[in-house]
């Protein structure tokens, strides 16, 4: 996918990194080489996802962005779109998040899809920059996202940023881990 009109060029908020607009579709294969690296995935299981994130892209107003090297390697990415009820996605969280009274949720947010940030670059603010990067140049008023559920640096990420958990303990099938859904104001905050 090509940076939208209105993108903010690419620009360094982590140091020897440039947190930018990526042609996601076009890269693929070296995404779920992190992905698959960062959330230790199988080959059948890169296959799988490679074909939904290209369906995702597709979208018109799915977003991508990259964290890359100065000698260009992709280390991280964050896509994501505005949500849609009829997604898969959104059909498999939203009773559990009328559970919870949050179903509202789903309406009006746009959807952190996949972050993933490779180990060796992971502690340096690289997924904060590409989160934070991505929901500024969105016009929804909230964020939502799913995460393992337990606590990891992921969450801890997430919750500094304002993300809140909406749902818990939701599963998707073929996962072996359950998941929980949170959700978050726009501009995400700031600071550490």
């Amino acid at each position: 996918m090509a940076a939208a009109p209105g993108d903010d060029p690419p620009h360094s908020p982590v140091p020897g990194l440039t947190v930018g607009p990526v042609d996601l579709t076009s890269r693929v294969d070296e995404a779920l080489a992190v992905q698959a690296v960062a959330f230790g995935l199988g080959r059948e299981e890169i296959e799988v996802r490679r074909h939904i994130v290209l369906r995702h892209l597709e979208h018109p107003d799915a977003r991508a962005l990259g964290a890359t090297t100065p000698a260009g390697r992709l280390v991280g990415f964050v896509y994501g779109m505005p949500n849609d009820r009829t997604h898969w996605w959104s059909t498999v969280v939203e009773p559990c998040l009328r559970a919870t009274g949050s179903d509202d949720w789903l309406d009006d947010s746009f959807v952190i899809t996949e972050l993933h940030v490779h180990p060796a670059f992971q502690g340096r603010g690289a997924g904060r920059a590409l989160i934070t990067t991505i929901t500024d140049a969105v016009h929804q008023p909230r964020s939502i996202l799913s995460a393992v559920d337990t606590e990891s640096p992921a969450r801890a990420l997430y919750r500094g940023l304002g993300y809140q958990d909406l749902a818990r303990q939701v599963l998707f099938p073929s996962a072996p881990r359950p998941y929980a859904v949170m959700g978050a104001p726009l501009p995400l905050r700031r600071g550490r």
